[in-house]
């Protein structure tokens, strides 16, 4: 169980005001924190959506557009993507970063919740979520919102942090997110709080063996996991029937 600081009311108010916090240095340091891979990994999640130019599609909690722009690339000419993020500061650096692209035409932000998307049913051709679903107040809920708006046989994709099983390779691996991602925090924001969380939710959240099991629970079929870079993230896929 997550322990929440007294002043908020709920994990979605105490996440939220953590990604206002850290939206202006989001981008940079994931891309410090990863080692630039984090690139290398939303293009492999991209390609397990098997898109084609004029599809829909949704990204779920999309952050600072990083994910949705990768999924612009598969859609275009005559596609749309469309980003939902509750968090207005973060969308404010994804119109910023979509704005230089050549995909700003194709690509509309929304502000919205992942436990009820304002959309209808089977309309996109998949919907993805990057890094997030740690943070979402319900997991299961947002897996099925996520499946009700796809269109039978479209694809629910998940990019997510995982927990590596490696000896030696683990016990680095949660060193590093202990000590080093909290003092890199504290280096590029001027505070820690914020990248306290990173590894505090990693902990609670469950292995990626149990997140394609809530895959299956909501009704996704074919439901298969990739682990990534020694199991450090998780990519998993299930499709609507």
């Amino acid at each position: 169980m997550m322990k929440i600081p007294e002043q908020y009311a709920s994990k979605e108010e105490y996440v939220n005001a953590i990604f206002s916090t850290i939206a202006h240095k989001y981008d940079a340091m994931n891309t410090l924190m990863t080692l630039s891979l984090d690139q290398k990994w939303r293009k492999f999640t991209v390609s397990q959506a098997e898109l084609q130019p004029g599809d829909r599609c949704l990204d779920v909690c999309c952050g600072t557009g990083k994910l949705a722009l990768e999924l612009a690339k598969k859609i275009t000419p005559g596609g749309k993507v469309v980003g939902v993020d509750f968090c207005s500061e973060m969308l404010e650096v994804a119109q910023r970063n979509i704005a230089k692209t050549e995909f700003k035409d194709c690509i509309e932000l929304l502000q919205g919740n992942a436990v009820n998307l304002p959309f209808v049913d089977n309309i996109f051709a998949c919907a993805t979520i990057g890094f997030a679903l740690r943070n979402v107040p319900d997991i299961k809920k947002t897996l099925q919102e996520m499946m009700r708006v796809v269109k039978p046989g479209g694809k629910v994709i998940s990019l997510e942090l995982a927990k590596p099983s490696l000896p030696v390779f683990k016990q680095l691996y949660y060193l590093y997110f202990d000590y080093l991602v909290p003092l890199l925090g504290r280096l590029n924001i001027g505070q820690g709080g914020p990248y306290s969380y990173l590894p505090q939710s990693l902990k609670i959240f469950p292995h990626q063996s149990e997140i394609k099991k809530m895959f299956c629970s909501v009704g996704l079929e074919n439901v298969k996991y990739y682990e990534l870079t020694g199991g450090i993230v998780a990519v998993h896929v299930g499709t609507k029937p």
